[in-house]
């Protein structure tokens, strides 16, 4: 405590000259903190633009090798069976995973979906009793899907608000007809989305890569898909997990268990065909197994088919690390004047000891030890620079700020950051100042004295 109160005195009784040492590590650090501050910024941008917020939904779909199954143009895969009720409970016992909803979907309704002369370009969904509160929708009016709309398989109809404003041109929606594939839909209500968030598009770019292309949505109870399009279709599945964080590992863990259980029933599904082709060609051979002849893993390679989830937040890190790279290179580059300030404390430094020779000498012939003369010149080259760092800590703050009214680009502090930067430069006082503070130790009391 006395060194840290000698290194106050000493700062304070040379202010211009302590504030000019201290320059460099301001510059260095404000630097550093503005450039760190806008990369965390932009990576939350990223991430917000792709995930979007408050619903923490990731997409569970089939595949056919490293492409989407898309319903619209294939037929049904053989041996991939629809995913029962009862795998419900099961999938919502995974690490991550808050709910889930299975729902069947045509991304692009066009020349499907009408309205008197109107067609829709948005997307047709059969969904479950629980795909509202998944995908985070609210009823803004009219009534949701009842029991009795699945049970009696009631030809009735919700639409989002993108899709009431597409198709109904500011009329009441709730109670018009709609016509999807020939078959008549009654509207009983439309929802909206519960989360407020719009991405932030700022340039072509931007647009192309986060804009929405939809023109909205109808929706439809799962009971009544085959009406309209086809009996046992895959489904895919909207997977709810607890956090942001945790989406990755929920969409992961069912997308694997799904894959692992449509393997199971494809190797019946081929066991049985195998059986059927060989009773053909001879029914006195029937084997009681072939499993082993096609198992899984073989079943899978040869079919192709495996479910996936919409790895989003990968996406994101790829963006992050991309946007990151160069940033890194700008924080190297603003390093260097952290060493220039290094540099100019070990200067001053070294004048302090020269001006202060008569005061070591003293205190080393009233019997102060060579330890003691180290650390007091050590606290004090690493109070100044540790003053720099909070200084430039400050600027750097202001700095991203000030940046971030002007162009809009988004800033966040981080706090490890900054107690990083302030350690880093205190310990840059300590090596910098480790050479002017040994020769003050290592100096003779009787030539100092004389020096006098």
């Amino acid at each position: 405590m006395e060194n840290i109160r000698l290194a106050f005195q000493g700062i304070w009784g040379h202010k211009l000259r302590s504030f000019l040492t201290m320059l460099g590590i301001i510059i260095g650090i404000a630097a550093i903190m503005t450039i760190v501050s806008t990369i965390k910024g932009t990576n939350e941008q990223i991430k917000q633009n792709l995930i979007g917020a408050g619903n923490n939904v990731v997409t569970v779909q089939l595949h056919n090798g490293n492409n989407v199954y898309d319903m619209s143009y294939n037929q049904n895969p053989k041996g991939v069976a629809p995913i029962q009720e009862e795998m419900r409970g099961e999938l919502e016992k995974l690490d991550g995973v808050k709910a889930v909803s299975f729902y069947r979907v045509r991304p692009y309704s066009e020349r499907e979906v009408f309205y008197h002369n109107t067609s829709l370009s948005g997307r047709v969904c059969g969904i479950d009793k629980a795909y509202f509160q998944v995908e985070g929708y609210r009823l803004t009016r009219g009534r949701g899907f009842v029991d009795s709309d699945y049970e009696s398989y009631r030809k009735v109809a919700i639409v989002d608000e993108k899709a009431a404003a597409s198709l109904f041109d500011g009329a009441e929606p709730v109670g018009q007809t709609l016509e999807i594939k020939g078959e008549t839909f009654t509207v009983v209500g439309v929802v909206a989305s519960t989360s407020s968030f719009k991405p932030n598009i700022k340039n072509m770019n931007d647009y192309y890569l986060y804009a929405e292309t939809t023109g909205g949505s109808v929706y439809m109870p799962d009971s009544v898909w085959p009406v309209v399009y086809r009996f046992d279709e895959p489904q895919s599945v909207a997977v709810q997990a607890y956090s942001t964080d945790e989406m990755t590992v929920a969409g992961k863990a069912v997308a694997d268990k799904l894959t692992e259980t449509q393997i199971a029933s494809s190797v019946v599904y081929r066991e049985e065909e195998v059986q059927h082709d060989q009773a053909q060609q001879d029914p006195e051979i029937m084997t009681d197994s072939v499993v082993d002849a096609v198992g899984p893993s073989e079943f899978q390679s040869s079919s192709g088919f495996s479910y996936r989830s919409e790895d989003l937040l990968e996406q994101a890190q790829k963006l992050q690390d991309m946007s990151s790279a160069t940033n890194n290179q700008l924080i190297w580059i603003a390093s260097i004047s952290l060493l220039v300030g290094g540099i100019g404390v070990m200067n001053i430094m070294l004048v302090s000891v020269t001006e202060r020779t008569s005061e070591i000498g003293l205190k080393k012939a009233l019997g102060a030890k060579r330890r003691r003369i180290l650390w007091q010149f050590l606290t004090e080259a690493a109070v100044l620079t540790c003053l720099g760092g909070l200084l430039g800590v400050l600027s750097g703050v202001g700095t991203a700020q000030l940046i971030s009214k002007l162009t809009h680009v988004p800033v966040s502090v981080s706090i490890p950051a900054t107690i990083i930067a302030v350690a880093f430069s205190t310990l840059i006082g300590v090596l910098f100042g480790l050479l002017p503070a040994a020769k003050a130790a290592n100096l003779s009391p009787i030539r100092a004295l004389r020096r006098d």
